[in-house]
C-alpha cells in the first residue's frame, strides 16, 4: 500500500506566502472584521427560516437542541483554532487535513467542502428569496409572484431573487476583500441589532406556559432538533479561510473563532427561547419566515413583522457573502495543489481576488438555487460537514504527534479529551441524519474518489516534487525527514 502523500505544516505556509503577503491576496482583515466576518458567515438562515424546523423536531427543547449543536461545534471550534493559528492558509479544513492525514483524506475533505458550502450557499439563497416576499408584502402588500420566487419543485419556475442575491455578492467579492470585510461588518450589526429588538419584543409577551410540554417528543426529538440546529453553525470555520488576507492571522483567528461561537449560541438561544415563548412552539414550527409572524403576532401589526424581514434580507445576504468568500478560497488552495483545474488560483492583479473562481462558483451555485428544491439533500449537507469536523479534531490529534515543535499560537484546552469528545459528537450527529442519508453520503465521498483519482492524483504538484526528487522545505511522504520545527 503507498504511504500517503503528506503536505508539512511549513510547505503550507511557504507555498501561500501566508506570513507575508499571501500568494497575491492581500493582508486587510483586523480581528474585528474577522470576528464580524465569522457572524457574517453564521447568523442567517438557521435562525431566521430554520429555527420553525428544528422547533418543529424538539418544540420548546430546541433551547437545548442549540446548545448541543454548539457543544460540538465549540469542540471542533478549538481544534480549528489551533491549527488555524499554526497553518494561517486560505485552505482551512482542506489544508489541515493535507498537513495531517495526507493528499487523498485532503481531497475529499475538499469534496465535502463542495458539497457544505454549496447547498448551503444555495439554501441560504432561497430563504433570502422567503424574506424579500415578506418585506415586500409589509411595505407595499405586493409580492413576486411563485413562477418568480420558487423552483419548480416548490410550486415555481425559477427563484430570480436567490439567483440574485448570489450574483450581488459574486460583484461584491471580485471588487476586493476589504470592501467585502467591511460590507460584510455593516450586515453583521445590523442583523445583531434586528434580533436584539426581536428578542425585546419577545419577551415582552412571554407567557410560561408556551414552554409546556417543554420535550414532547422526548429525547428522539432533541437528538432530531439538535440536528436540525447544527445547521444552524454551519460557517464558523470560514474564519480560517482568511488566513492569507488577515493582519495578524496566528493571534487573531483563533480569537474571532472563540468569540463568534460565544456570541452565536447566546444569541440563538435567547431568540428561541423569545419566539416560543411569545406565541407558543406550535405556532412557530413549520412556518416560513417565522421571526416576522412572531412579531406580527405580539404586535399586533406588519410594521415590526417588515422590520425583521428587512434584518433577515440583510443577514442572510451577509451569509452568502461570507460563505462565497470561504468557497472560492479553498477552490484557491486546492488549485495551488494542482487538484483541480489551475483556473481558481488565478488572482487578478487589479483587484487582489479570485476573479475567474468566484465568478464560476457564482455560476454553479446560483443553478440550484434558482430551479432546485435542496430539502432532500440538506441532511447530506449537515453529514458532509460533521465528517470534515470530525477530521478537523483527528488532524490536531495527528499532528501534535508528528509535528510537536509546530508554533501553536493556541492550543486546544484539555487535550486530548477535547478533539476526542469532538469527534464523538460529530460521530453522534452523523447517526442522527438516519440511513438513507449515509448511503448519499458514501456515494457522495465514492465519487470524490474517482475524481481524486482520475484528476487530482495525476495533476498533484506534490507528487511532481516527490518525482522529481524534491526535498523543499520538510516535503514528506510518511518517513521523509523533516527540518526541525520551530519551538
Amino acid at each position: 500500500m503507498p504511504a500517503p502523500r503528506i503536505k508539512s505544516p511549513h510547505l503550507l505556509v511557504a507555498e501561500s506566502g501566508a506570513d507575508r503577503e499571501g500568494h497575491g491576496l492581500k493582508r486587510t482583515m483586523g480581528l474585528f472584521q474577522l470576528i464580524c466576518f465569522g457572524v457574517g458567515a453564521i447568523v442567517g438562515t438557521g435562525i431566521f427560516v430554520g429555527l420553525s424546523d428544528s422547533v418543529a423536531q424538539a418544540g420548546p427543547a430546541v433551547v437545548i437542541s442549540f446548545v448541543l449543536a454548539a457543544i460540538t461545534c465549540v469542540f471542533t471550534a478549538f481544534s480549528f483554532a489551533e491549527l488555524g493559528g499554526a497553518i494561517p492558509v486560505s485552505g482551512s479544513s482542506y489544508s489541515f487535513a493535507y498537513a495531517g492525514l495526507g493528499e487523498s483524506t485532503a481531497f475529499l475533505v475538499g469534496w465535502c467542502l463542495l458539497l457544505e458550502y454549496g447547498i448551503s450557499i444555495s439554501a441560504v439563497a432561497v430563504g433570502w428569496s422567503q424574506y424579500v416576499n415578506e418585506l415586500l408584502h409589509s411595505l407595499i402588500g405586493w409580492q413576486l409572484p411563485a413562477v418568480l420566487s420558487a423552483g419548480p419543485g416548490d410550486g415555481g419556475i425559477v427563484n430570480l431573487p436567490a439567483v440574485l442575491v448570489i450574483a450581488m455578492a459574486s460583484v461584491l467579492l471580485v471588487r476586493g476583500v476589504r470592501e467585502s470585510a467591511g460590507a460584510t461588518a455593516v450586515m453583521a450589526a445590523v442583523k445583531l441589532v434586528i434580533l436584539i429588538a426581536f428578542c425585546a419584543i419577545g419577551y415582552s409577551a412571554f407567557k410560561h406556559g408556551n414552554l409546556t410540554p417543554f420535550s414532547p417528543a422526548g429525547l428522539g426529538g432533541i437528538g432530531a432538533g439538535t440536528t436540525a440546529a447544527f445547521f444552524s453553525y454551519i460557517g464558523f470555520d470560514a474564519i480560517t479561510t482568511a488566513g492569507e488576507e488577515a493582519k495578524n492571522p496566528r493571534r487573531d483567528i483563533p480569537v474571532a473563532i472563540m468569540v463568534c461561537m460565544g456570541i452565536v449560541t447566546l444569541l440563538y438561544c435567547a431568540v428561541a427561547l423569545a419566539a416560543i415563548g411569545a406565541i407558543g412552539g406550535k405556532q412557530v414550527a413549520g412556518r416560513p419566515a417565522a421571526l416576522s409572524y412572531v412579531v406580527n403576532e405580539v404586535t399586533g401589526s406588519t410594521i415590526g413583522g417588515g422590520v425583521i424581514a428587512f434584518g433577515a434580507v440583510v443577514a442572510i445576504a451577509s451569509v452568502v457573502l461570507a460563505v462565497m468568500y470561504g468557497q472560492t478560497r479553498i477552490l484557491m488552495s486546492m488549485s495551488r495543489d494542482g487538484l483541480i483545474p489551475r483556473v481558481f488560483e488565478k488572482v487578478s492583479p487589479k483587484t487582489s481576488t479570485p476573479v475567474a473562481g468566484t465568478l464560476i462558483v457564482a455560476i454553479v451555485f446560483a443553478v440550484p438555487a434558482a430551479f432546485a428544491s435542496l430539502d432532500a439533500v440538506m441532511n447530506l449537507c449537515t453529514i458532509g460537514t460533521l465528517a470534515i469536523m470530525a477530521v478537523v479534531n483527528l488532524a490536531v490529534m495527528t499532528l501534535r504527534r508528528r509535528e510537536p515543535g509546530l508554533t501553536r499560537s493556541f492550543r486546544v484546552p484539555l487535550y486530548p479529551v477535547v478533539p476526542l469528545l469532538g469527534i464523538a459528537f460529530c460521530l453522534y450527529l452523523m447517526f442522527e441524519t438516519g440511513w438513507r442519508t449515509w448511503v448519499q453520503f458514501a456515494l457522495f465521498l465514492a465519487v470524490g474518489f474517482l475524481v481524486y483519482v482520475a484528476y487530482g492524483r495525476r495533476h498533484s504538484t506534490l507528487a511532481r516534487d516527490l518525482a522529481a526528487g524534491a526535498d523543499r522545505d520538510g516535503v514528506t511522504a510518511a518517513g521523509a525527514e523533516r527540518e526541525p520545527q520551530e519551538a
